[in-house]
């Protein structure tokens, strides 16, 4: 089940961020450690977003725009009512960052109680 319930977390997180943002990661991975589910995603960036990366004003917009878009739309109790949904717990807070040079993004999820052995 464990490789099943990350597959399934990670397909959430894409469908997710292709709703809200417009595309999703091309690559998802995630993983369940104690409380937390941790997914990494390569290929976040739209192509508008690689295009304005060119200067370190861009950089700077899309890193902030990314982030705090991120956070926004895990607020949302619709959202977060469907990672609950999955994984049985409640989510109590979320961690969120992206490295905008190598286009890979990390999140951080907190569940309680403990997500790890749901996932075994």
């Amino acid at each position: 089940m464990g490789k099943n319930l990350e597959h399934q977390f990670s397909m959430l997180v894409r469908e997710i961020r292709k709703e809200y943002v417009g595309n999703g990661p091309k690559e998802i991975s995630t993983r369940f450690i104690g409380n937390w589910a941790v997914s990494e995603m390569k290929g976040n960036l739209t192509n508008v977003e690689k295009f304005m990366i060119n200067s370190e004003q861009g950089r700077q917009t899309v890193h902030e725009a990314r982030t705090k878009l991120v956070k926004d739309i895990y607020k949302r109790p619709d959202v977060l009512e469907k990672f609950e949904s999955l994984m049985g717990a409640r989510v109590l807070r979320l961690f969120s960052d992206i490295n905008i040079e190598e286009d890979i993004a990390m999140t951080v999820f907190v569940f309680e109680p403990s997500v790890e052995l749901k996932a075994k």
